[in-house]
């Protein structure tokens, strides 16, 4: 067990809220200037973010005010991608790098001390993101190791992880995930694990089955089509990105599974509106490329990093370095959702992930979703 020093663990900074704009997303001084990419909002006016520099912030009153979390030993110099919470005091937080660099630490005090969980075995691997469905059943997905993605599941709330077998393997061409919003791994409702890809040799969406070898392949590739085969299929998806900063960055779906919205691009180059966003639509199935995916009619305005579906609204959201889009018909049109006169110009931009009503971004960005702000 790996616990924080008493002082840090009897004492939490807390941060209070100054407002600097009222536009769609009222903007929060956090405090700090980490980079943050890991959000989870669990209800009740509690949330938890994670960032850069062993860096975690918590609220308990919707966002008024933020806490600095006390640091676990030893991570002072972690990168923390991604955050599942549970309720106020219990949350486990986890860090991407290289091998041992990639960690999980748990709460189980409202961040007073952490217990290191769980740490990569694999010293090429590289963790990119971990959801939970409950308190118990949780998922983690990692960069290809020997040539194959590394799905790890626990059912215990994360103190044992055994590694599913999946019968896919990784492009040889450098496929990989993307860490950069905690929501490339999607976790359906029914247990279903779907998460997005890119590289040089294109892009894929991955579905594994709730069995333990179940693994169904959505190819993002339109240059290729994958022959059938036991337990698998290849569903083409309409794009041509082909570099390694391009790909599916995030996958989310409505509520009951009713409709899916997968968003991405070039990292690189954030304006390009070109394959960022796609849809899952059974009703257009496509004999030749074997894809229910479709490509959207209007894309975002640039490169997007996450989504969201807001089930109050009925509506998609998505965010990214450049701005803010929204789509009121699952993902087929999306639409810019730019600040007032009166409000602070960048108040949509340079964002990095989601989890409504809030979003998290670059030097202790964060902000809260105004409740007026999706409404017709």
């Amino acid at each position: 067990m790996l616990e924080s020093p008493k002082l840090l663990a009897i004492f939490i900074f807390t941060l209070t809220l100054t407002i600097h704009a009222q536009a769609q997303w009222d903007i929060e001084d956090s405090h700090t200037t980490a980079s943050l990419r890991g959000i989870n909002s669990v209800g009740g006016g509690v949330a938890w973010a994670s960032g850069t520099n062993g860096t975690i912030l918590r609220t308990e009153d919707g966002g008024f005010v933020w806490q600095l979390c006390a640091i676990p030993p030893g991570a002072e110099k972690l990168d923390f991608r991604g955050i599942q919470a549970f309720d106020a005091n219990t949350a486990i937080v986890m860090s991407s790098g290289k091998g041992d660099l990639s960690r999980l630490y748990k709460t189980t005090d409202g961040c007073q001390t952490w217990k290191l969980i769980f740490t990569n075995p694999d010293k090429e691997g590289f963790w990119d993101a971990i959801q939970f469905n409950d308190r118990n059943f949780g998922v983690l997905l990692g960069d290809p190791v020997d040539g194959k993605f590394v799905i790890m599941l626990t059912f215990d709330g994360g103190q044992k992880w055994e590694k599913q077998t999946l019968k896919s393997t990784a492009d040889i061409n450098g496929e990989g995930a993307f860490a950069a919003s905690n929501s490339s791994l999607l976790l359906s409702s029914t247990n279903y694990r779907s998460f997005g890809t890119g590289g040089p040799g294109g892009s894929r969406i991955i579905t594994v089955g709730s069995g333990p070898t179940d693994t169904y392949q959505q190819d993002v590739s339109k240059t290729k089509k994958l022959p059938w085969s036991s337990g698998q299929y290849a569903d083409q998806l309409p794009t041509h990105l082909r570099t390694a900063s391009s790909g599916v960055f995030s996958i989310a779906e409505a509520q009951h599974g009713m409709g899916r919205v997968a968003v991405g691009g070039d990292y690189q180059k954030p304006d390009d509106r070109i394959d960022t966003a796609w849809h899952y639509d059974v009703a257009h199935y496509d004999e030749v490329t074997h894809s229910f995916w479709v490509a959207a009619h209007t894309p975002p305005h640039g490169f997007r990093s996450a989504v969201a579906y807001d089930a109050q609204q009925k509506l998609w959201i998505t965010v990214g370095p450049n701005g803010t889009d929204i789509s009121r018909d699952d993902g087929r049109n999306w639409t810019a959702l730019k600040p007032r006169k009166e409000d602070a110009p960048d108040a949509d931009k340079n964002w990095n992930a989601l989890s409504l009503p809030f979003v998290v971004g670059p030097n202790g960005r964060i902000g809260k979703l105004r409740p007026t702000a999706l409404k017709p």
